[in-house]
C-alpha cells in the first residue's frame, strides 16, 4: 500500500479513524491482527511471522495472553548497523480483552497460519492486501495510510497525550536513534505554535 501523504510517510490517524477501518475488516483474523498492530505499534512484517507461543500460554485446550507480546529479532527490521533486537511489547487490558475472546483458527506454530500452506505464516502482501480492502471500504483511500500507518499513530498518540516522553517512547518502540523516534512523530503546527507562544510570551 503506498503512502503517499505529502510527506511521503505513512498517514497518522485518530482513534475514530481506525475505528472506521476497523468495523470494515471481514474476518476475526484480520481484526486481531489489526488490534496487534494498533495496541503494539509493531510492523506488520513481524506481526506476521507470530508464533502463538509469543502471544499465549497455552495448556489443556485453554489458551491465555501472556502479558508481554515477544516480537523475535529474526522477524524484526534491521536498524542500520544491521542489527536485530527482540521486542518484548506489553499487552495492554484492551488488547488483553481482543486476545482472551478471539475464537479465530490457530496455526500449529504460526499466529496467523496462511491460508494456503497451514504450516507458514501470512504473507505480508496478504496482511497488506486486506487492510486496503479494509481502508478502501471505509472510504479512506485518499489518505495515504499504509501498513506503517499503524506504528506512526502508536507513537504520535504515546507523545501528544503525554503518557510517555520520547526517550520513553523510543525504548518501548525499539528505535536505535531518538532521531528515528522524532521522524516518526506527526506535531501539527498548531501544536508548534502553542509551544513557542507558551514559552516565550
Amino acid at each position: 500500500m503506498a503512502k503517499n501523504n505529502r510527506h511521503g510517510q505513512a498517514e497518522i490517524l485518530k482513534d475514530l479513524e481506525l475505528d472506521r477501518i476497523y468495523r470494515q475488516l471481514q474476518s476475526d483474523s484480520h481484526r486481531l491482527f489489526f488490534n496487534i498492530a494498533r495496541y503494539t505499534g509493531e510492523r506488520f512484517g513481524a506481526i506476521c511471522q507470530l508464533q502463538v507461543c509469543d502471544v499465549y500460554v497455552c495448556y489443556s485446550g485453554i489458551k491465555e495472553p501472556l502479558n508481554e507480546i515477544t516480537f523475535r529479532a529474526m522477524t524484526r527490521k534491521a536498524s542500520p548497523n544491521g542489527e536485530r533486537k527482540t521486542r518484548q511489547a506489553y499487552v495492554c487490558d484492551r488488547l488483553r480483552e481482543y486476545l482472551s475472546s478471539y475464537r479465530g483458527e490457530l496455526g500449529k506454530v504460526y499466529l496467523f497460519p496462511s491460508s494456503i500452506k497451514k504450516d507458514d505464516p501470512i504473507t505480508f502482501s496478504a496482511a497488506d492486501k486486506w487492510l486496503r480492502t479494509a481502508v478502501d471500504r471505509a472510504g479512506l483511500e485518499h489518505r495515504g495510510i499504509s501498513t506503517h500507518t499503524f506504528r506512526r499513530s502508536f507513537i504520535t498518540k504515546l507523545y501528544e497525550e503525554g503518557a510517555l516522553d520520547i526517550y520513553a517512547i523510543q525504548q518501548l518502540i525499539g528505535h536505535a536513534s531518538i532521531l528515528t523516534t522524532q521522524r516518526y512523530l506527526g506535531v501539527s503546527k498548531q501544536k508548534i505554535q502553542s509551544a513557542m507562544n507558551r514559552i516565550y510570551n
